[in-house]
């Protein structure tokens, strides 16, 4: 038997790295979480080590920052990684577009710290958690991993930032191993109803809000836009569960063992386009809630139509989205009616 794998998730505490951490320690990896809590909850990672039950003794977590290139030299130092997984940093549009200094420099010098150091101590394999926001407003749909790239917004700046980084390192020095992801819309919660979403102030996503309606947090849900040209006039994006995510992950870090990848890129969403209304709808379905709405203008700078070709995933990664909204909306509404304040008690 080889030793098991050890991985280093940055940002390991936030919404999708938390999942992602569960299923790598149910996988059998020895998983090593750094996170500096901005927008995340030591709660979170003692409820990943409840789920994992035995497979707990394979986690150790640090509290540190990814720009605190001593306290990163020292980790590295002590253990060897065998790949990392790079989810630490902000992801807020609207903060990012009052506070662009502050997400240039978490994420974009962030990154620069750890690949620094992974590159000082030879550990070249990365998952990088990238975003859909990269393809700005796509004129057409799906979209392709080959589309034209652009962003409308500082976070979406330092998401195609990043990633020309690793294009421009693997294009120096092809002993690196790169998968980047380009998340599309992430919602529900694990089935257990143990860890979920938990944003810190006005949520920014359409799931949060409407849980935080549900349990009475907010009075009633915004409604951005109800005349694009869709079919209820409402914005489409493609929702996927966290826990397909979370398999995405697992999938990506199997494929950096293949001799023939170098810097690759892979969509992960459901290939399905859902408006805001279809969602809401679902959700009061699943919950038995009556979601209130107040019916707003449009957003400057919210895209009409935005959903995956995950075509290439399926094929590379061998991985597919298997949960539909219904089960999204379920898991949501579990996690939410359970800890109606997040990791907080209130």
């Amino acid at each position: 038997m080889a030793a098991p794998q050890c991985v280093l998730i940055t940002g390991g505490a936030g919404y999708i790295g938390s999942h992602t951490v569960l299923q790598l320690l149910l996988g059998g990896y020895k998983t090593v979480v750094i996170d500096n809590f901005d927008n995340s909850s030591q709660v979170a990672i003692n409820r990943v080590q409840e789920l994992a039950g035995d497979h707990a003794v394979n986690l150790t977590f640090h509290k540190m920052d990814i720009r605190n290139k001593p306290a990163l030299e020292k980790l590295f130092a002590s253990t060897k990684f065998d790949a990392v997984m790079h989810f630490a940093g902000l992801k807020a549009v609207g903060e990012s577009v009052q506070k662009p200094l502050m997400y240039y420099d978490n994420n974009v010098v962030g990154t620069l710290a750890l690949l620094e150091v992974m590159d000082a101590h030879g550990c070249k394999k990365i998952v990088f958690s990238s975003s859909a926001t990269v393809y700005g407003w796509p004129k057409e749909v799906p979209c392709t991993e080959e589309f034209p790239l652009s962003a409308a917004n500082p976070y979406g700046r330092t998401k195609l930032m990043i990633e020309d980084i690793f294009r421009d390192i693997y294009a120096s020095d092809s002993g690196w191993k790169i998968i980047m992801l380009r998340y599309f819309n992430p919602v529900g919660a694990h089935p257990s109803g143990h860890i979920g979403e938990d944003p810190l102030g006005t949520p920014n996503n359409l799931m949060p809000f409407v849980q935080q309606v549900a349990v009475g947090r907010l009075p009633a849900l915004k409604v951005f836009g109800t005349n694009y040209s869709t079919k209820d006039g409402t914005g489409v994006r493609d929702y996927i569960h966290v826990a397909d995510l979370a398999n995405g992950h697992l999938a990506a870090l199997r494929k950096l063992s293949d001799p023939q990848i170098g810097c690759e890129v892979y969509n992960l969403g459901t290939g399905k386009g859902t408006s805001v209304l279809e969602m809401v709808a679902a959700f009061e379905k699943m919950s038995g809630k009556k979601i209130p709405l107040i019916i707003a203008g449009r957003r400057p700078g919210d895209a009409e139509i935005v959903y995956a070709s995950t075509e290439k995933a399926e094929l590379e990664l061998n991985w597919k989205a298997e949960y539909g909204i219904e089960e999204m909306c379920r898991d949501q509404w579990n996690w939410v009616n359970k800890n109606p304040y997040g990791y907080q008690t209130k």
